[in-house]
This record gives structure tokens, sequence and C-alpha cells, in this order.
């Protein structure tokens, strides 16, 4: 099976093969495209920002070709916020339709945390990497940040339009962002934690477990790795002190300096501080004493989704 996951930073594709309650990866590849950019001031998906995903995608389609030996591959493709918000994202969906043969689904935000959490938690009491249930579940996207709490199922989700590529866009320009528009995109974080508790029991969650690219930078950076190491970094525990750490100094550098951090993917430069200060308010406001990271998310989600 194939699932491709296309989002506002990032369209990523995994091939797998079932067994069970085992999902073996064939193969798992990222490219950053940037689908998202100025989305949120235009409102359109930008012809460029197009033809990057569908560069992207045409060599996906190739490598589902070859594994497929001339089989047929069960495919899903799954597009989120940048998308969702996109007044011609009828031109996205041509396109794929064209490299897949299949209709890309344009996901609501519920799915989108429906499908996360499938992904991050499916494994996590098997590999004993978390103890206690209710898990909280964030995925800090480009675009938008889904909560979604929950123990074997969803007890509560809310996708909202804070992501690091929209922060970055509405706030943090300058390099190194100035104080004050730092306090702009804590406010705008904050506010859209109040529409979360107003819809999902956040403040029963025991375990904070986070998804995607920029929680994950956190962890390789908090984990002072020498180079990016999915391995090390998956079901690692972060302490939120190192969060804050990491956080801080992110903000305070300028892009050279980030680009030179060895687990940073240059795709990722511009927009992690965005990202970490996401991640940081979210720790801070709820007092978790660590993030679990996981490098399963709503990737792995579609694909089991195609086991259905």
């Amino acid at each position: 099976m194939a699932a491709i996951d296309c989002g506002t930073n990032s369209v990523r594709l995994l091939i797998a093969d079932v067994s069970g309650d085992d999902l073996t990866d064939v193969e798992r590849r990222m490219e950053i495209v940037r689908l998202g950019q100025d989305v949120d001031r235009t409102g359109r998906l930008a012809p460029e920002a197009l033809e990057r995903t569908f560069t992207a995608m045409r060599g996906y389609a190739k490598l589902i070709r070859e594994h497929a030996s001339g089989e047929e591959v069960p495919v899903r493709v799954v597009a989120t916020s940048a998308t969702r918000d996109a007044a011609n994202r009828a031109d996205f969906v041509t396109g794929v339709l064209e490299i897949f043969g299949v209709e890309p689904e344009v996901a609501s935000g519920d799915e989108e945390a429906r499908l996360s959490f499938t992904g991050a938690t499916r494994g996590l009491a098997r590999a004993g990497a978390a103890a206690e249930t209710p898990y909280l579940v964030v995925d800090i996207g480009g675009g938008s940040t889904e909560f979604v709490v929950g123990s074997r199922s969803v007890e509560g989700a809310l996708s909202v339009d804070i992501g690091c590529v929209r922060l970055t866009e509405r706030h943090l320009r300058a390099d190194p962002p100035a104080d004050g528009d730092v306090t702009a995109a804590v406010a705008d974080i904050e506010a859209a934690m109040d529409r979360v508790e107003e819809h999902v029991p956040v403040r029963t969650a025991r375990t904070l477990v986070g998804l995607a690219g920029s929680v994950t930078t956190v962890a390789g950076i908090a984990l002072d790795l020498p180079a990016y190491d999915p391995a090390r970094i998956h079901h690692s525990r972060i302490p939120a002190e190192r969060v804050h750490e990491v956080s801080a100094r992110l903000l305070r550098m300028t892009h050279d300096e980030r680009a030179a951090i060895p687990v940073m993917h240059p795709g990722r430069v511009d927009v992690i501080g965005a990202g970490a200060l996401i991640l940081d308010r979210i720790v801070r406001r709820y007092g978790f004493a660590e993030v679990v990271v996981s490098e399963h998310d709503i990737l792995d989600g579609i694909a089991w989704s195609l086991t259905a």
C-alpha cells in the first residue's frame, strides 16, 4: 500500500507492508515543497508551489510503480491545511489525479486529527513508550496544529490554524524575530489553545505525544544528535526544560546559525522557530514534564486506514 500526506510545508510518501498489527516500511520519503506558500495571505495555492509539489509527487508515483512489480497497489492521497484553505484547490485535485490516478482527499480538521492519533498511538503501548493514558497528541504542521485526546480511540479533537509556516508568515519574518513579534505569535497560539479547551478535554491527558517535523527537529537538537537519526528520535522523551531551552535558543538565532544545526533539514530553517514556540507553549500551558516524540503520525494513520 502507498500513503501520501500533502501538508502545508512538506509532501511525504510511505510505501508499507502490513502483517497483523505490524506496519513495515518499504519506502518512507519526505520533500519540503512549501505548498502553503502565502496561502494565509492570498487564499490561493501559488503556481510555483503547485509545481514543486507535483514534481515531488511524480517521483513518488515512479517509486510506487517500481515497488508494485506489476501488481495493483492501494494508494490514498490526503491533503491537509493549505489545500483545505485554498480557493483554487481544484487545480491541486486535477494535478494529483493525473499523477496517481486517484483523487486526493482534502481532509477536514477532524479527519486529520483522527489519522494523526491512529498513526502516533497504535504502537505506543506495545513499545512501552508511554505508560499513562489518556494521550494528548499534538501534530504541529505548517498551516495548522491538531490537538487530539484519547486512549484507545479519540475522545476529543480540534484543528486550529496555527502552524510553523502560517505563524512565520504572520509574525516571525525578521531574522531573528523581534521580541514584539514573538509576543504577537505567543498571543496567537494562546488564543488558539483557548478554543481548543472549549472543545477538547486536554486537561485530562497524562502523556503528551508530539508529532511532525518541528517536534522531531526540536528532539534532535535537545538530544545533541550529530545528524538526524529517526531511530534515536522515535519514542524519545524530551524534558520540558529542554523544550524551553531549545525554543528560546532557536528564536534568538539567525538563519545561518539555524542552518548550521546538524539535525536541521534545509526546508525547516526559516520556520523551525515558530514550530518550536508552539510546542513550548503547549508544554507550558498544560504543565507536562516531558514530551514523548513520535516519528509515526498522520502518514502512518493514512496507511493503516487502507487496511480497514
